[in-house]
Formats: C-alpha cells, structure tokens, sequence
C-alpha cells in the first residue's frame, strides 16, 4: 500500500507504517472482512480499496492500537472499531535497516464497542460464545435421540 505521491522531488518517504514490532508495507482485506465491514462497521457496501486506503490512513495517524498488550492479532481503531488481523512477511521486500516488511490481513471486523458492548472484554465474549454454541449443540443431539 505505497502511497500514491511523494511531498516533495528528491525526497525519502517511507512506504511502511509501524505498527508495534511489525513494519506494514501492504493491507490485505479478505472477503469475510469486507462482509462484516458493511455488516457491522459501515452499513453500505464498500470496495475492498476503499477500506484498504481507509486503514491505511489510520495506520498513518496512529490511529489503530492494540487492545491486549500481550496478544498481536486484535486491534483497536479510533478506540472503537475491533479488528482482527494476522501479519505475513513480504518476499524480497526490505527496509533501508534490511529489517523485513510485513503485509497486514484483515480476517474479521468483529464491530464497534459503542455498539456491542460485548466486545468489551473479548476474552469473556468468546468464552459466552463457546459455552453458549455448545449448549445448543447437546440440546439439538438430544432431540435427536
């Protein structure tokens, strides 16, 4: 995701965005993300470019945070917006350093916390999620029977 145009003739602007250890040079939207997208974050249809140029646009700004300090893969947009995404190394793409850069791929929006307050604590979330999916799984195996 280079930028379209340099601010100046003869001038070295880098085309990565650091975020945390990782250096990302591209964005990846997936087709489930650009499904919860417009399901959950804006509610019309919106190009996988759009959203790419969007990102990368926050990731420009420092708008985009970790929610957990210790987990790398759930992140924060403008303090609101839940994301998941998982990072692969760019072959042959290096830094001026020679530190490798990294493509950011989007696997999921899971919503806004203003909206869902359930994303609030996501560990919680997903522990209700399980519990509640395998409930439903022993009351459909019961009537089974």
């Amino acid at each position: 995701m280079r930028d379209k145009a340099m601010q100046r003739w003869s001038t070295y602007e880098p085309f990565f965005v650091a975020l945390g250890d990782k250096r990302v040079a591209d964005i990846v939207i997936t087709n489930h993300a650009k499904m919860r997208y417009s399901d959950r974050v804006e509610n019309k249809e919106t190009g996988t470019d759009q959203i790419a140029s969007w990102l990368w646009e926050c990731l420009k700004q420092n708008r985009v945070t970790s929610y957990y300090r210790n987990e790398q893969d759930v992140y924060l947009i403008d303090k609101d917006i839940v994301v998941v995404a998982e990072f692969g190394q760019l072959s042959g793409e290096m830094d001026i350093a020679g530190n490798p850069l990294h493509k950011m791929i989007i696997v999921t929006f899971l919503g806004r916390m203003s909206e869902t307050i359930e994303l609030r604590d996501l560990k919680s979330y997903y522990s209700w999620l399980r519990h509640s999916r395998r409930m439903t799984l022993i009351k459909n195996s019961r009537k089974r029977r």
